[in-house]
């Protein structure tokens, strides 16, 4: 049996995410109160009671999906649990650096609230939209969004391909609608607007990855990669580090913030070095379907509340029997 941790990223949060685990595990509980020391703010509140829909604000987000993460891993090491390869989507991809050893508790939380504050900025005075087409090729895509981009309405651009027949687009809001209009009308079977705040992922968030850049540098992160216990597979590349000349860890997530996110070439990656065993970490499973329609030999099982881990346990049981 291979196993991969796969991490779920922004637009999985859930009001009362992690409440049922605080309550029940005392080690999940005691991270979580640390994380919430290190962010210098009441995680807990946020994730628990998402107080006037705060939760869903990129500045929180971000910082209480990598808390709920590190709780749930710990939970997972405290099991026995071993993987062979982390990964994560988007914001989930610091958690996979977590879970490798790369960050500590309190560099996760740093740059996850630092790097939500600066997507935040980044997005500000930007009527943004995220829109998910369905059953269109990559190139078809790319196609319809350089010729609505080249009409100045303004810029739209792929920015996740999340699995097999599903691909994100970002931008400014008429040129993405324009966009989802003509992808339609080419043949995709559907367009869904995400619940997301800003043109992830595409060049508008520069001004973020130029602010990781210096905090990255002067934490510096490139050291910290030595710490690696598990290859992390990156958005950027699809790929562990080390597959491009001249990349750092500092690099790559520099041009994770501004570039497409590759989720499905990254299931294929995993399905192709033998995993057959996924665990999702993460409120939902929305990483679990994106799975399903790139990967289909694969077991996903995704980890969200204190059943889910007992399901985990036995499965793990049973495969090794």
């Amino acid at each position: 049996m291979k196993i991969a941790v796969l991490f779920a990223g922004q637009g999985s949060q859930v009001p009362g995410m992690g409440k049922e685990l605080y309550e029940a595990n005392t080690s999940f509980s005691s991270v979580i109160d640390q994380a919430c020391a290190y962010a210098d703010r009441d995680l807990k509140t946020l994730m628990f009671e998402d107080p006037d829909g705060t939760l869903s604000e990129t500045r929180n987000t971000q910082p209480c999906l990598a808390a709920f993460a590190a709780g749930v891993w710990q939970l997972l090491k405290e099991m026995g649990v071993q993987a062979d390869y982390a990964a994560g989507l988007s914001l989930g991809e610091y958690s996979a650096l977590y879970a490798a050893g790369v960050l500590s508790l309190e560099d996760l939380m740093t740059l996850t609230v630092k790097r939500g504050g600066f997507m935040t900025e980044a997005g500000k005075g930007m009527d943004a939209l995220m829109c998910a087409i369905l059953g269109l090729d990559g190139e078809v895509l790319s196609g319809i969004c350089e010729n609505v981009t080249a009409s100045g309405i303004g810029r739209v651009e792929i920015s996740n391909y999340n699995a097999v027949g599903q691909i994100v687009i970002s931008g400014e809001k008429p040129a993405v609608e324009k966009a989802a209009e003509a992808a339609l009308e080419a043949g995709a079977k559907r367009a869904m607007t995400l619940n997301t705040s800003g043109a992830f992922h595409t060049s508008f968030m520069a001004p973020a990855g130029e602010e990781l850049k210096a905090l990255m540098t002067e934490m510096n992160l490139d050291e910290k990669a030595a710490g690696m216990v598990m290859p992390v597979i990156f958005n950027v590349t699809a790929q562990p580090m080390g597959s491009t000349p001249d990349e750092t860890l500092t690099s790559l997530l520099v041009r994770q913030v501004q570039q497409p996110v590759k989720m499905a070439q990254t299931i294929q990656y995993l399905e192709s070095q033998g995993v057959d065993t996924i665990l999702e970490i993460g409120p939902g499973k929305t990483l679990s379907g994106f799975v399903r329609r790139t990967a289909k030999g694969i077991k996903c099982l995704a980890i969200e509340k204190p059943e889910d881990l007992e399901k985990v346990r036995a499965y793990l049981a049973q495969e090794e029997a």
